[in-house]
């Protein structure tokens, strides 16, 4: 080995012997020196010129593999040497040493990964930590782990080299370990502060590039008066993106002769490499923090401060690794300054003024205050080096980054809830990976993707090779497109593998630095990618991972991926943003390499917060497969248990989270596991006593109808007092049933094994759910059915004041709809009619009520005096009322309307197939609503068939021997009337029934006139040759009809009176035949005297329509109406078969009483304003009575003959010498009117 000497020029050299002398006598030595003071070539030749590698390697770390393999170079050189003897290097993947090398040069990583295999670092007899001021996480670890062997291993020597910043926590650390200052090469450097904001209010503030224009004019005055020429300055800012702004702006300043280069740590290698080479005139150096410590820019005159850069900084809150913009300490503040000391007296401007400057940290934070520990902890209990709180760090982590530490590595599966390494976590620790990318590698072993895993992990381990100049943005863009993948990144770094595979093995060495540079890629840091893979596989084999032969899918591989990015995952929210665990939200990173619709959920390989919180290497995922993979992590809540009729067992919403992320949002799941205590209690509560339970067990089928009995029972008598509450049957129940009965099918399975006295405990008896002893009188009070005249309609009940069928619903087939007793259906039920009436007493006005006092006293002695029946319940109380009182009370009195529902009959209307149609308390609303389904309803109705009946032909004779006035029906439950009568079709009759009396009488007798017609078949064709005054009645006729249809009408008419009309009923053969016989020989001469009075009615109403056709005046124009009104009610197509024939014959009197009406008409003006208010008030409730009467299926006679008494009332007043028939008045109107029924 060559002779040691040291280079007279370092300043450390003179400090060797203090060095010396304190290495002998102390165990642990620190070296503080700025950058040119030789400390980091010198100490370890000065450690081999004491002999110290005698016994073991004198090691010395570095921060950086290029530091690492440069300063190897540098000491190999001074001791005249070739690399690889005496000085040897080892960095991650590269290893240059001999069995003759005495200083390893290696990276703190190297040093790192030893300590497993040898524990107490017996390879070394001294340690020299260099750079120890930059405080990274492997320093500081490094520092804390010797500090636990130091006491084992005396004859370990410890050199500390540092830049003179915090010197002395270094020497505390070990115990007051002796300081050695060793000044550097510097000259002295003039600072100057120039604020961007300005004291003075009447001074513009400046934006950073103006700042940096305005120190750039101040080099230059300066230059020009110290007569010195252009000097290089370093522009330190805080990112790429400022470097850009201020890099344009400088541009278009147009400095005379000036180069303008970025620096920052993703520039490319070739750009980096600008700013060592020479040049003329001045070059502006705008650069990040990267040229504060890790390379040295040179000939650097001039340093312009903006104070800033990004701090890479762990937040504990949103679990991310940041880089936000902050003040730097005063430390790297005066590291920027040194910059510009190197060659020469340097001036560094400041950005900011003293007083910020003073107000700064002292120090910038060692990164073990500010980054995720789970790496350190991880190698700590791979060591076993007890609790990292207690471990010796230089400056103890924040509890808070230790449990976020840990944390992260029981997501990862690597510990247990002791804390204790796992079998995963024990591999995890022997992957030289963050343990993120070591659980990937774990992973896609077992799913079969560890081939294309270890090409991704490789490339995420190191630099992205991948370039984007800043001036090629678009041309690099457009080469690396070739190997994009649309929905997942994480292919397209396979792609680009695969694509630099297969040109590597067809390329040389130097066309594939070629190819690489035309498609914008890093060429050593590719090769660094292939090492890390080859280096990785050896690893993985070591550990008994094999790699897959098949290619693997897309879910395989995405989902071992996940299993290191599970908490890096997100779903699209509306603004593109994305929503992720620990209510993150961020971004897609803009140069992702993604189709431009991102996908809905994502997983990503970093999350970094610059601006924004983005997103990196990111790939589509399924949400399910967050729950595959994440199943330790996932907190799942169970809402709404209920109970599942369908599914036999109690269920819940399942709503799975990942960190308050809704993976799965709702999803119906099993409860019986989960909780089978509540599962339990639901199939009693809801399942048994809610009757939701879908079983053919016994004991179900029994209790059920038993609590049906009780619960009709309650409704019916509309008490709630009756049944037991549900509370009671539950705990029926759960005395009889055992703990582990939490479903229908576990229910089962439990009965099957029960003896039959055990079986009859589970069955209800009437005791178990009535309260109260109740008889017969419920079923008398509370009847089944509504029997009215042989027929029947269904009652069902139901006591629920908020339903709107509270109270009785009567069920009537469409059929029978207008057979209902509809007056009849005021009095509801016995048991509710006592109630009705005392709430109908209590309707009256107050005048007439109190005369009823007390109200329930009256209303029970009425309810008990009347019997139901077809008529308005008001008029039998108010009939009993007077009888009782002497009191009478008017109709109008009455306020049924503000009755409560319970008290109205519920009317619901159902089809053939008992589906419903329609309900309503209101029947003639009701009628309205279903109007063409209620009278279309007989077309549909069908008789069993008969032997009389069998063929559909029309008959042209009476063939049945007995035509009933009435037959029953049955339709679902309720048993109606039908009526049987002759329909007329015309060419004979057919046997039709009808569903009302009023239907089958009007068809009936025009059927059974039709018959005798076809009998009298000669007789009819001499009337129609024969019709009196055919020639003038047709003319009159004329306006409204043919004369073909009066003829006809004429003849039916004729046959109609004197055959059919006001004679007892024709209902069989014998009869038919007889009424024949009996009238066939009078009947021309009636039809002849019909004749007459058709040619009299017709005269004198055409007579009549003339007068009326002519212009009217003004002042008789409502009279004038009343006449045609009344003109067109009297004479219309078929009045003659639709006209009583008692009243027929009245026709001329009432027309002739018109025609004096109308002669006088002008003259008697007041006569005519009295007669036309009372008569419309007459006829108003005569057409409304009229029509709800037809609605109900009713023919009243009485209101027929009101409506002939109307016109003998005009004959009494406009005509009194034509006589009336009998006396008339409007009084004797009101009378008559009091006999038609409601």
């Amino acid at each position: 080995m060559a002779r040691i000497t040291f280079p007279e020029n370092l300043p450390i050299t003179d400090k060797l012997p203090e060095i010396r002398e304190a290495l002998t006598h102390h165990q642990v030595v620190v070296v503080a020196g700025e950058t040119g003071s030789g400390k980091t070539t010198q100490l370890p030749k000065l450690c081999l010129d004491m002999g110290l590698a005698e016994s073991g390697l004198i090691g010395h770390t570095q921060p950086r593999r290029l530091a690492a393999r440069s300063v190897a170079t540098r000491i190999a050189e001074e001791l005249g040497e070739n690399l690889g003897e005496t000085v040897g290097y080892q960095v991650r993947f590269t290893d240059q040493r001999s069995a003759s090398t005495r200083i390893k040069v290696m990276t703190d990583g190297i040093l790192l990964a030893e300590t497993p295999r040898d524990r107490l670092l017996k390879r070394y007899s001294v340690l020299i930590i260099d750079e120890a001021h930059e405080r990274s996480l492997n320093i500081d670890f490094i520092l804390g782990y010797l500090k636990r062997i130091l006491p084992r291993r005396p004859d370990l020597k410890l050199i500390i080299t540092s830049a003179t910043i915090d010197v002395e926590r270094f020497s505390r650390h070990f115990d007051g370990a002796p300081v050695v200052e060793v000044s550097g090469r510097t000259y002295p450097v003039d600072i100057r502060y120039r604020p961007l904001v300005s004291a003075d209010p009447d001074e513009m503030d400046l934006t950073l590039q103006e700042g940096v224009l305005a120190a750039l004019d101040e080099i230059r005055a300066h230059e020009r008066a110290e007569k010195q020429p252009p000097g290089d300055v370093l522009v330190f800012l805080s990112g790429e993106g400022e470097i850009r702004e201020l890099s344009h702006r400088l541009r278009k300043a147009e400095l005379v002769d000036t180069e303008v280069l970025p620096l920052y740590a993703r520039l490319s290698a070739a750009d980096q490499q600008r700013i060592f080479q020479p040049h003329r005139g001045r070059r502006i150096v705008l650069s990040t923090n990267v040229a504060e410590t890790s390379l040295t820019v040179p000939g650097i005159r001039y340093v312009i401060d903006a104070g800033l850069a990004r701090i890479s900084r762990y937040s504990f809150h949103s679990k991310v690794q940041r880089l936000p913009i902050e003040k730097i300490s005063q430390a790297s503040a005066q590291q920027r300054a040194g910059r510009c000391g190197r060659v020469a007296p340097g001036i560094c401007f400041r950005l900011y003024d003293e007083d910020d400057f003073n107000n700064r940290p002292a120090f910038t934070e060692p990164e073990i205050l500010r980054t995720n520990l789970a790496a350190v902890i991880l190698q700590m209990l791979s060591l076993r080096l007890g609790d990292i709180e207690r471990f010796p760090f230089p400056e103890p982590p924040d509890k808070r980054y230790i449990n976020d530490g840990l944390r992260l590595l029981d997501e990862l599966g690597a510990i247990d809830g002791k804390r204790r390494l796992t079998p995963a976590g024990r591999k995890l620790a022997r992957l030289p990976l963050d343990p993120r990318l070591g659980r990937i590698l774990l992973e896609a072993h077992d799913k079969g993707a560890l081939t294309e895993a270890l090409i991704i992990v490789s490339a995420l381990a190191v630099q992205d090779p991948r370039e984007r100049p800043a001036d090629k943005q678009q041309l690099a863009d457009q080469a690396h497109a070739q190997w994009k993948d649309e929905q997942s990144e994480f292919l397209s770094l396979i792609n680009l593998w695969n694509g630099w595979e297969a040109q590597r093995q067809a390329l040389s060495n130097n066309a594939l630095r070629q190819w690489c540079k035309r498609n914008f890629l890093h060429f050593l840091r590719m090769r660094e990618w292939r090492e890390t893979h080859r280096q990785l596989r050896l690893q993985c084999k070591e550990l008994g991972l094999r790699e897959n032969q098949e290619a693997a899918d897309y879910r395989s591989l995405h989902l071992s991926l996940l299993s290191g990015f599970l908490t890096q995952v997100g779903m699209k929210d509306d603004d593109r943003s994305y929503k992720g665990p620990r209510n993150r939200t961020f971004w897609v990173f803009p140069g992702a390499h993604v189709k431009k619709k991102t996908p809905q959920w994502l997983m990503a390989a970093e999350l970094v917060e610059t601006s924004r919180l983005f997103a990196r290497t990111i790939a589509r995922i399924e949400p399910e497969w967050i729950e595959q993979q994440g199943q330790h992590l996932l907190r799942r809540t169970w809402l709404e248990p209920h109970w599942s009729r369908k599914r036999g067992e109690a269920m819940a919403w399942e709503q799975c989270t990942l960190y308050g992320l809704v993976v799965v949002p709702r999803r119906r799941v099993s409860f019986g596991r989960i909780d089978p205590v509540q599962s339990r209690e639901l199939l009693i509560r809801e399942g048994l006593v809610g009757d939701q339970i879908q079983s053919r067990l016994p004991f179900i089928r029994h209790n059920r109808k038993c609590l049906d009995e009780a619960e009709d029972l309650e409704a019916r008598t509309r008490r709630r007092d009756l049944v037991v509450d549900p509370e009671t049957l539950f705990e029926f129940y759960d005395q009889r049933l055992p703990e582990d009965v939490t479903n229908v099918r576990s229910l089962e399975a439990w009965y099957k094994r029960l003896s039959d006295e055990v079986k009859a405990r589970l069955e209800l008896k009437p005791e178990d759910v009535l309260k109260t002893e109740t008889g017969v009188l419920a079923l008398e009070q509370f009847p089944d059915h509504l029997e009215w005249r042989g027929q029947r309609f269904r009652l069902t009940y139901a006591f629920d004041p908020a339903s709107d069928v509270d109270g009785i619903t009567l069920t009537v087939p469409v059929q029978a709809y207008r057979q209902l007793p509809v007056a009849r259906l005021e009095w509801l039920v016995p048991g509710l009619l006592r109630e009705k009436v005392e709430a109908l007493i209590r309707s009256l006005p107050k005048s007439l009520r109190r005369n009823f006092v007390p109200v329930p006293d009256f209303a029970q002695a009425v309810a008990e005096a009347i019997e139901p029946e077809d008529r308005p319940l008001t008029q039998a109380i108010g009939e009993q009322l007077r009888r009782m009182t002497g009191v009478a009370i008017p109709d109008e009195a009455w306020r049924p309307e503000s009755l409560p529902n319970h008290l109205r009959m519920n009317l619901r209307l159902v089809d053939e197939k008992g589906r419903r149609l329609a309900e309503s308390r209101d029947y003639h609303a009701l009628y309205a609503e279903q109007k063409q389904t209620i009278e279309e309803a007989p077309a549909h109705t069908r008789r069993p068939e008969s032997n009389d009946d069998r063929g559909e032909a029309p008959s042209t004779d009476f063939i049945w021997d007995q035509l009933p006035e009435r037959e029953t029906r049955k339709v679902h439950g309720t048993v109606i009337s039908v009526y049987p009568y002759l329909q007329d079709r015309g060419d004979g009759v057919v046997r039709a029934e009808a569903l009302d009396t009023v239907t089958a009488e009007r068809a009936g007798r025009l059927g059974l006139a039709r018959l005798f017609m076809l009998r009298l078949a000669d007789t009819v064709k001499y009337l129609e040759k024969n019709f009196p005054h055919e020639k003038a009645s047709g003319l009159y006729f004329a306006p409204i009809g043919q004369l073909r249809s009066l003829k006809d009408d004429w003849i039916r008419a004729a046959f109609l009176q004197h055959l059919v009309d006001g004679q007892p009923p024709v209902r069989s053969k014998e009869a038919f035949n007889q009424r024949l016989h009996e009238k066939r020989g009078t009947l021309v001469a009636h039809a002849n005297v019909l004749a007459e009075q058709v040619h009299s009615i017709l005269e004198r109403w055409h007579a009549l329509r003339k007068v009326l056709n002519k212009p009217i005046r003004l002042d008789v124009a409502e009279s004038m109406a009343d006449l045609k009104q009344q003109m067109d009610e009297l004479v219309y197509p078929g009045f003659l078969v639709q006209t009583p024939a008692d009243w027929l014959e009245r026709l001329p009197v009432y027309l002739d009483a018109a025609k004096i009406r109308l002669e006088k008409v002008g003259r008697n003006a007041q006569q005519e304003r009295t007669f036309l208010l009372r008569y419309r008030a007459f006829r108003e409730d005569w057409q409304a009575r009229k029509a709800k009467h037809e609605r109900e299926g009713r023919v009243d006679p009485e209101l027929e003959h009101f409506r002939w008494m109307l016109e003998e009332w005009r004959v009494s007043v406009f005509a009194q010498q034509l006589k009336t028939r009998f006396p008339i008045s409007d009084k004797r109107l009101e009378k008559q009117w009091q006999k038609v029924s409601l």
